[in-house]
């Protein structure tokens, strides 16, 4: 029997895969059209990946990219299996974060309380809002009806262990710019600082934007939770535009408690 220590698995070469390095074992994408981002957190033997796309092009480009990051078409070292996504974090139920969800059938979706409810009513006005943004009828319309919920739901914190040391948090920080929002945490190696998706919640490139689902008087309440759990050092990610710092957080949430009214 082999009791050899098997190889360390290799972090993925995120810039030859046109991702953001943010960490070692820590990528993001802005995707097309709508600037969303998409996060990709890898351990030993296990992934997660942070939201599924506009549609299931975008969900099914997101994967085939992790399965490249990931040496999918490679045999694991010395008998481990592969690596593969198997965890979807969903920040909050818009059609640009959740409606390549079928892309990723039969991996351990995770989501807000609540957010399943929300989805499991609301599919044919995500797709309109979808269309209404200017995607095409029928990819909305399939996505939709094909859409994969969380069936873990998530009350306050929940932490995965993806193997190796790698291990994320998981945290209900809304209601804010939904009624159901995720923020994702990923610990930092050895000189690395820690990395925070924050979903929309956070957007660098354009104003917050407040729809009819958001909750403006709980949303600065919000941002004081992603900054007390992210710390001064973090790298915050948003859901929309370039990664920023707490400094900036904190302006926005500055900014959203005096354009809500919020003391």
């Amino acid at each position: 029997m082999d009791t050899s220590t098997p190889a360390p698995v290799p972090a993925p070469a995120w810039e030859e895969a046109g991702w953001e390095r943010l960490a070692a074992r820590v990528g993001r994408l802005r995707l097309p059209v709508w600037d969303c981002t998409a996060g990709l957190v890898v351990g030993a033997d296990a992934a997660l990946m942070v939201e599924a796309g506009s549609s299931l092009r975008e969900g099914s480009r997101l994967r085939a990219d992790a399965r490249r990051l990931l040496g999918g078409d490679r045999p694991g070292a010395r008998g481990t299996p592969h690596r593969r996504v198997t965890h979807l974090a969903l920040t909050h139920p818009h059609f640009d974060h959740v409606l390549g969800a079928a892309a990723f059938a039969g991996v351990d979706v995770f989501g807000a309380v609540g957010v399943d409810t929300v989805l499991a009513s609301g599919r044919d006005a995500l797709a309109a809002d979808a269309v209404a943004h200017g995607l095409d009828p029928a990819a909305a319309a399939e996505a939709a009806d094909l859409l994969v919920r969380p069936r873990h739901l998530v009350c306050g914190e929940w932490t995965l262990d993806l193997g190796g040391g790698a291990r994320v948090l998981l945290a209900n920080v809304g209601p804010g710019h939904t009624g159901h929002d995720l923020a994702v945490l990923v610990p930092g190696g050895p000189g690395e600082r820690e990395v925070v998706f924050c979903g929309d919640l956070v957007e660098e490139s354009g104003e917050p934007q407040a729809g009819p689902d958001a909750a403006p008087g709980h949303w600065p309440a919000a941002l004081d939770r992603l900054l007390d759990l992210g710390g001064e050092d973090a790298l915050y990610v948003p859901g929309h535009g370039a990664v920023v710092d707490a400094a900036f957080v904190r302006a926005q949430r500055d900014e959203l408690a005096r354009r809500f009214g919020v003391t």
